[in-house]
């Protein structure tokens, strides 16, 4: 029993090989495209953009979580012994600024 491909065999393959070749070819054309690589590009900016973003979020979450803790309790009232002095300190600065404005003016 011998390996020996007919004619019509060999051909059959060679047009089979050819048929492979230009999808894998149609496919090389596509990934090479600049309009493939530039979505590929600004997918990736786009999801760096993203991930900075949660991360950011994450971060000023966690600080407005950490003052909230200052000026409330737990149970959700207010802890008078820090609005108090804070409230203070933001109508001494209001006041100064104020003061500040009017003596250029006049």
């Amino acid at each position: 029993m011998s390996d020996a491909r007919t004619p019509a065999q060999i051909e059959a393959d060679i047009i089979s090989r050819r048929e492979q070749l230009a999808v894998v070819l149609d496919e090389i054309g596509v990934r090479v495209h600049p309009d493939t690589i530039m979505g590929e590009v600004k997918a990736k900016a786009a999801e760096a953009v993203d991930r900075t973003a949660g991360r950011a979020f994450v971060a000023v979450n966690r600080a407005v979580s950490d003052v909230k803790a200052q000026f409330v309790s737990e149970d959700g009232a207010p802890r008078l012994e820090r609005v108090i002095p804070a409230a203070l300190l933001a109508v001494g600065v209001v006041g100064l600024v104020v003061r500040s404005k009017r003596r250029r003016k006049g």
